[in-house]
């Protein structure tokens, strides 16, 4: 009996001593720390691009939004897809809307871990030929990095002009 336990003893031992010996599993590497400034800078500059095809009445050639973005704007139902979003856009630039001019700023990125997901909070200002403010606020986008650019997905703003 005693050399039972013994035994046990020492399998036991043994098998401790072959589990501490076994080389240890690589860690896999660390993703590389995401630059929120460089990410800030992409976005703004996509917001740039925007508001300078925009401002030429050229929005038919807006690549800022995803085949399937959803617009939200106020007093109004969402927009649902880039082609009714783009119509939307193209129907608010007439004659009258000449010398109008739209400036964004980024205010605030949050990227999701692995940098596919980049919610910006910002601020716009629609400014006529005199540089006179007709509507400035805010607004949220989601953009989603799809064949290494980012894109919006979702979008909405409010103004912070007093209704009339």
């Amino acid at each position: 009996m005693k050399q039972k336990i013994i035994d046990s003893i020492l399998l036991s031992c043994l098998i401790a001593l072959l589990i501490a010996c076994q080389p240890k599993k690589e860690e896999p590497a660390a993703e590389p720390a995401l630059d929120k400034e460089q990410i800030k800078k992409e976005i703004q500059a996509k917001e740039n691009q925007f508001a300078e095809l925009y401002n030429a009445g050229e929005v038919r050639n807006i690549g800022y939004y995803a085949d399937d973005a959803t617009s939200f704007s106020q007093n109004k139902p969402p927009l649902v897809g880039k082609t009714a979003i783009v119509e939307f856009l193209k129907a608010g630039i007439d004659a009258s809307s000449r010398g109008n001019k739209i400036s964004f700023v980024t205010n605030e990125v949050f990227v999701s871990a692995d940098g596919n997901q980049v919610v910006e909070i910002g601020y716009y200002k629609l400014t006529d030929s005199t540089s006179v403010a007709i509507n400035t606020g805010n607004y949220m986008v989601l953009f989603e990095k799809r064949k290494g650019e980012y894109v919006v997905v979702r979008d909405m703003s409010a103004s912070d002009m007093p209704l009339d």
